[in-house]
């Protein structure tokens, strides 16, 4: 709920930021990170308030009793977690993704420590202890990426003037996006419960596993196609962006060929080990979503490509298609096969989105096959 109210402002920081360096437009590089602070502290401000006003209707929304102070203090992790990501882009227009990687995996690590110690004293021990933990990690990625930021030369901030609505428009796009993907996931697990049993889509959710799995092992790989995609880019050198999709897709391939095989054979005993003997009727479902992961993994640079040139609207696109082939497959299949079908959904509508991205990608090499446009179009 909060990452939909939350203002995506970091991958429009990514695009112009890139753009403004290049063109060593120093004022207006220090006014747009002016102005994402403030959109970004606003979003944050806007998710806070919405969770602060649910909290009183917890107990009677979820069916339990004390959730009114957790989700208070859980208003808190928005606001805190707001100057992260900011903080992370000053360190990725220096070129410095590993710094940023390191901090991503610390972050996480902090979050994990608060849980592993705090989960046994209850629920507002635990969120307490995850608030201060993302308050640790922005406060530290946050001095890192400001004296990264200082390097740059020294400038009085601009107004942005005609790139303002560029800008505001790449946020809607990039925000609504992020919408998209966090109902999908949701309302995956909500209809095959319409249609099915809890049973079954407690074997759907462990099933997503080696889905969730993949795409964390490629985040590190995702950031450096998104830093050095949107630079080549801004550069004008187009050619370096298509060979780097290419050359990035072949890699993912030919990881895929190599680890999906044993992984497909001791996948049973895998959800036995993750889960436990009673999740085993997850394990065919499981193996059908690995096959999705493969393919997500593959076709990774669909999501910093998007950003890198200008146009965050494909990726909606991509987005909206999944969703819009995924719920009726999961009614449809789902209803007969449960969580063997959901998994079937999802590998259906994962297909549907990487066969649009064959035909946009193309399109694409078409449309920059000539020399550099003065300025990349945001649609």
């Amino acid at each position: 709920f909060a990452l939909l109210l939350d203002l995506t402002v970091e991958e429009a920081l990514v695009k112009f930021g890139f753009r403004y360096a290049a063109a060593e437009d120093w004022g207006r590089l220090r006014g747009l990170f002016r102005q994402a602070l403030a959109y970004k502290g606003a979003g944050a401000l806007l998710a806070g308030g919405a969770l602060a006003g649910l909290a009183p209707l917890a107990d009677g929304l979820f069916g339990a009793e004390g959730l009114t102070r957790p989700l208070l203090i859980a208003a808190l992790i928005p606001v805190v977690q707001s100057p992260e990501s900011p903080a992370g882009v000053a360190l990725l227009l220096r070129g410095r993704y590993d710094v940023r990687a390191l901090f991503l995996l610390c972050s996480q690590a902090l979050k994990l420590a608060a849980i592993a110690i705090a989960v046994s004293h209850g629920i507002t021990a635990l969120i307490v202890a995850l608030v201060c933990a993302q308050a640790v990690a922005s406060v530290a990625v946050g001095a890192v990426g400001f004296a990264a930021f200082r390097r740059f030369p020294r400038a009085a901030p601009e107004r942005l003037g005609a790139d303002r609505g560029l800008i505001l428009r790449f946020v809607a796009q990039s925000s609504f996006g992020t919408g998209i993907v966090s109902l999908r996931g949701a309302l995956g697990a909500l209809v095959l419960g319409l249609v099915s049993n809890p049973v079954q889509v407690g074997f759907f959710r462990a099933a997503q596993a080696p889905q969730q799995a993949f795409y964390a092992l490629s985040s590190p790989a995702r950031l450096i196609l998104l830093t050095e995609q949107t630079r080549d880019w801004e550069r004008g050198a187009r050619a370096a962006v298509f060979d780097g999709v290419r050359r990035y897709s072949v890699a993912a391939a030919a990881l895929c060929l190599v680890t999906l095989p044993p992984l497909l054979v001791f996948m049973p005993e895998l959800v036995r080990l993750a889960y436990s003997a009673e999740y085993a009727g997850a394990a065919d479902a499981a193996r059908i979503v690995l096959g999705a992961a493969a393919l997500q993994l593959v076709f990774g640079w669909t999501k910093s490509l998007p950003v890198s040139i200008g146009r965050p609207g494909l990726r909606t696109i991509g987005y909206a298609l999944e969703a819009a082939v995924l719920i009726p497959l999961v009614v449809l299949l789902g209803r007969e096969w449960g969580a063997t079908g959901g998994a079937a959904a999802i590998l259906g509508s994962t297909a549907a989105v990487c066969a649009l991205w064959v035909v946009l990608l193309a399109r694409l090499r078409r449309e920059h096959a000539g020399p550099r446009l003065p300025e990349a179009a945001v649609s």
